[in-house]
């Protein structure tokens, strides 16, 4: 069995793959305060609840943009599993070409979507990543990594909409049912999730006018990419599951 683990601001996702398919994955937050023990525990915990051993692991790898935690997990991870985990980042295999002015600047989750949406989907493609914040990433048809642009996640605005409008409340963020509300929760929840498609397509159309990519292929992924997605055609296919497959691509690329 393989271990893959992304771990990010919001939230950290784990997978569990077998003779190359996933079995099962799980999203926990993410805890900066945690100790190796707590993490180590956490995920021996989910093991166990789907009958699994982590002492069975043969490889984990892990990717992180959030350097406070890594110490914690790679200690839970040798000490629960007796493996030590591969890390993304430099030295380490991708298959990516990356043409940013400092390549060391691109957070491991964009090259390893970009990775995991050549190895899937061919190229030219856009990646969305509705994460902690939406990130839009261009990879063209030779794998290179061109660049993108970085906007503030939902979830940020929506709680900044909170904490900052003293008479407005925090929203679910739902379906909202119309554009013209009469009351302010479907008000926010309409402005909110309308805008953000708004956003996406104004973002997608420009990129691809600005790369001549009039067929390119436009990935979403990320916790809220469905709530975003039903309400665009902008959006051809939405993958959940899209940095899981990229770190166990990657894995496939940097095993001896």
């Amino acid at each position: 069995m393989i271990l893959v683990l992304d771990a990010g601001n919001t939230n950290i996702v784990l997978g569990v793959f077998n003779n190359g398919k996933m079995i099962t994955n799980w999203r926990v937050s993410t805890d900066r305060n945690k100790s190796s023990d707590e993490y180590g525990m956490l995920i021996n915990q989910l093991f166990e609840y789907n009958g699994l051993k982590m002492r069975e692991l043969e490889a984990v790898v892990i990717s992180s943009v959030v350097p406070p935690i890594m110490h914690s997990l790679q200690r839970a991870i040798i000490k629960y599993s007796g493996v030590s985990p591969l890390v993304v980042g430099p030295g380490v295999k991708t298959g990516i070409d990356i043409k940013y002015d400092n390549p060391k600047e691109v957070g491991s989750d964009r090259i390893i979507n970009a990775a995991a949406a050549i190895h899937k989907y061919g190229g030219p493609v856009i990646l969305v990543d509705f994460g902690t914040a939406t990130t839009f990433c261009a990879v063209s048809e030779k794998a290179e990594y061109l660049g993108g642009a970085i906007a503030p996640g939902i979830i940020i605005s929506s709680d900044a909409l909170f904490q900052r409008a003293a008479k407005l409340p925090r929203v679910e963020l739902v379906k909202p049912d119309k554009y013209v509300c009469k009351n302010t929760v479907s008000s926010m929840q309409a402005g909110i999730v309308f805008g953000f498609v708004g956003l996406v397509e104004h973002m997608i159309y420009n990129i691809k006018k600005e790369l001549g990519w009039n067929h390119a292929k436009v990935i979403a992924t990320g916790g809220l990419a469905r709530l975003i997605a039903e309400h665009t055609r902008a959006i051809d296919t939405v993958d959940g599951l899209l940095t899981l497959d990229g770190l166990y691509i990657i894995y496939q690329m940097n095993r001896k």
